[in-house]
Order: C-alpha cells, then structure tokens, then sequence
C-alpha cells in the first residue's frame, strides 16, 4: 500500500472527512468548524448537497 494512504488510515482520517473539512473551511475560514464538520464527514457533505442550490436537492 501506499505509505501516505496508510498513515491517513492510521490517523482516521476518511475521504467523507476530507470533504467536508474542505467544505467547510470554503465557507467559513474556522478551523473550529471545519474540525466539527469534519468529525460528522458524510453526514455533513450530504447536508451540503442536500441544502445548496444546484445540489441533489435542486
């Protein structure tokens, strides 16, 4: 495997909590708030898609 993707795994960190670290520090430049999101991961990226204009809600 690769040695960065095994120190990722290590650490905990998923791709869900990726984007939405990714997300959240785009919209609201906290470090705070992007570690809550990133916590939640998935949850909050679909929240994201689900409440944004042009996302998977419309």
């Amino acid at each position: 495997m690769n040695a960065a993707r095994d120190t990722a795994t290590k650490a905990g960190i998923g791709l869900g909590s990726a984007i939405a670290v990714a997300i959240s520090w785009s919209l609201h430049k906290s470090i705070i708030w992007a570690t809550i999101h990133g916590f939640f991961g998935w949850l909050y990226v679909i929240y994201y898609a689900l409440t944004r204009p042009g996302g998977i809600g419309g």
